[in-house]
C-alpha cells in the first residue's frame, strides 16, 4: 500500500512516500522558506541503498503550490516514484493540534475538517496549513484516503491532575483551557522502541525531545501521564527561541511597568528567548562554537538548557515511581553528546549512569549509552514521524 506522509510546518512541508508495510521511504523530500525568498523543494528517491536527489529552486507561494509541485517531482521526470495520484491509497497528515476530539488516527470527513478549523486559535503557525494542506491533497489524491495523525493524541491519556490546571472549572469546560502536550508523534514512536529495546511489557520511560521545540514527556506501560508543554507549545524546558517555563509575573510586571502589548510580550517569549535570548543563536551548533570561543552568554545557556531538562527528570521519577529508561531524540538529543552527559550527570541517585565512550561514539541509530552498571537504561533514538504517522495510517486503512 503506497501511503504518501505530509507534515507541514509554518514554512516548510515535508513529505515521504511508503510502501506499506516497509519501514524504508521509496521517497522523501523538503520544500523549505514555503512564501519566502529562496524557497526550495528537495526531493530524493532511495533504491536499494542508494539515494539519488534532485533540487528544484523557485519561489513557491504557500503550501498549497508546494504540494502541486510535490506531484509534480512524485509523477514526472527521472526522480518520478508513481505514474498517477491514483497509486497512492492514503495520504497521512501531521496536525498538530487535535483538542480533546481525538486520541488516534482519524479518517478526515467534513466534521474532522470543522474541528481542526475550530482549533487555529489553539495552533496558529501549523493547523491552518495543515487544514490546507488537507484541502489540496483532497483535490489532487481524489481516491486516496485522508487521514490525519494528531500530535495531541499520544498525550490523551494524561490523567486529569496532570492536565488541569488550578484555575475555575469554567475556564476548562468552556475555553477548553488544559494541558495539551505536543510531539507526540515522536514520543510515540521512540518510546515504543524504547519497549522494545527493554523487552519488558511494563515500563517507565522519559522521552527526551530536543529539538528547536523541546519536549519531556513521562510515559508508563506505553502511555503518556505527563508531559512538558501544555496549552501550547511555550511551557516547560528551555528550547531555540521560546522561552519554556517563565513565572506569569513577568509577564504581568512588563505590562504594567513597561507598557508591553500582548503581541510583544508573545514575540518575547515564543521567538527572542531561549538559546537565542540567553546565549545569543537558536542553533545549539552555534551556542557550542561560542562556548569554544569562550562567550559567558553561550556558556549560560547551555548550563539553563541541561538545568530545566535534569529537574524535568526528577520531577518524572517521582510521577512514575521510578525509572527504566530514558530516551533521548531528535535533533539535539541525537546529535549533541556533550548536552547528554551534561544532562545525565550527578543523577547517579536515580540510578542515571552515562558511559562515555558509548555516548562519544554514537553513529545514528538506536544505541544504549548506559554505564555496565547503571540501573537506568539511557537510550539515543533517532525520531521518524514520518514512519509513525504512516504506520498508523496502515493500521487504520490497510
Amino acid at each position: 500500500m503506497n501511503i504518501l506522509v505530509i507534515n507541514s510546518g509554518s514554512s516548510s512541508l515535508k513529505y515521504q512516500l511508503f510502501k506499506m508495510p516497509e519501514k524504508a521511504p521509496v521517497c522523501s523530500g523538503l520544500a523549505e522558506r514555503i512564501g519566502i525568498e529562496g524557497s526550495f523543494i528537495k526531493h530524493t528517491v532511495y533504491n536499494k541503498g542508494e539515494k539519488q536527489s534532485i533540487e528544484a529552486p523557485g519561489f513557491v507561494a504557500d503550501h498549497g503550490e508546494a504540494l502541486k509541485q510535490v506531484l509534480a517531482l512524485l509523477t514526472e521526470g527521472d526522480y518520478a516514484v508513481i505514474a498517477s495520484p491514483d497509486d497512492i491509497a492514503a495520504v497521512g497528515h501531521r496536525v498538530v493540534h487535535g483538542g480533546e476530539h481525538f486520541s488516534g488516527p482519524t479518517i478526515i470527513t467534513e466534521e474532522v475538517k470543522h474541528q481542526i478549523k475550530k482549533l487555529f486559535s489553539l495552533a496558529p503557525l501549523h493547523n491552518p496549513v495543515n487544514y490546507k494542506c488537507i484541502e489540496v491533497a483532497e483535490q489532487t489524491f481524489v481516491n486516496a484516503k485522508q487521514i490525519a495523525v494528531f500530535d495531541t493524541a499520544f498525550h490523551q491519556t494524561i490523567p486529569e491532575q496532570a492536565y488541569r490546571y488550578a484555575i475555575p472549572e469554567s475556564y476548562y469546560k468552556e475555553d477548553g483551557i488544559r494541558v495539551y502536550g505536543f510531539h507526540g508523534t515522536s514520543h510515540k514512536y521512540v518510546s515504543e522502541q524504547a519497549v522494545n529495546w527493554l523487552g519488558q511489557k511494563e515500563s517507565k520511560i522519559i522521552s527526551v525531545h530536543l529539538g528547536n521545540g523541546c519536549s519531556i514527556t513521562a510515559i508508563k506501560n506505553g502511555k503518556s501521564v505527563d508531559t512538558s508543554m501544555g496549552f501550547g507549545p511555550l511551557s516547560g524546558l528551555m528550547m531555540g527561541t521560546r522561552s519554556g517555563d517563565i513565572d506569569p509575573s513577568v509577564i504581568f510586571h512588563l505590562m504594567e511597568h513597561s507598557g508591553y502589548t500582548l503581541s510583544q510580550l508573545s514575540t518575547l517569549v515564543n521567538k527572542q528567548s531561549g538559546l537565542l535570548g540567553v546565549g545569543g543563536s537558536s542553533d545549539m551548533r552555534d551556542i557550542r562554537k561560542m562556548v569554544n570561543e569562550g562567550e559567558k552568554a553561550a556558556v549560560l545557556a547551555i548550563k539553563l538548557y541541561a538545568y530545566r531538562i535534569k529537574k524535568f527528570i526528577g520531577a518524572y521519577a517521582a510521577v512514575l515511581n521510578g525509572i527504566d529508561a530514558i530516551v533521548f531524540t531528535a535533533g539535539v538529543g541525537e546529535n549533541d553528546s556533550q548536552m547528554r552527559e551534561a544532562v545525565c550527570s550527578e543523577l547517579e541517585y536515580l540510578g542515571i549512569e552515562l558511559d562515555q565512550e558509548l555516548n562519544a561514539t554514537y553513529k545514528g541509530e538506536l544505541k544504549e549509552i548506559s554505564a555496565v552498571t547503571a540501573k537506568v537504561k539511557i537510550l539515543v533514538i533517532p525520531t521518524n514521524e514520518e514512519y509513525e504517522i504512516a504506520h498508523q495510517c496502515f493500521g487504520l486503512a490497510g
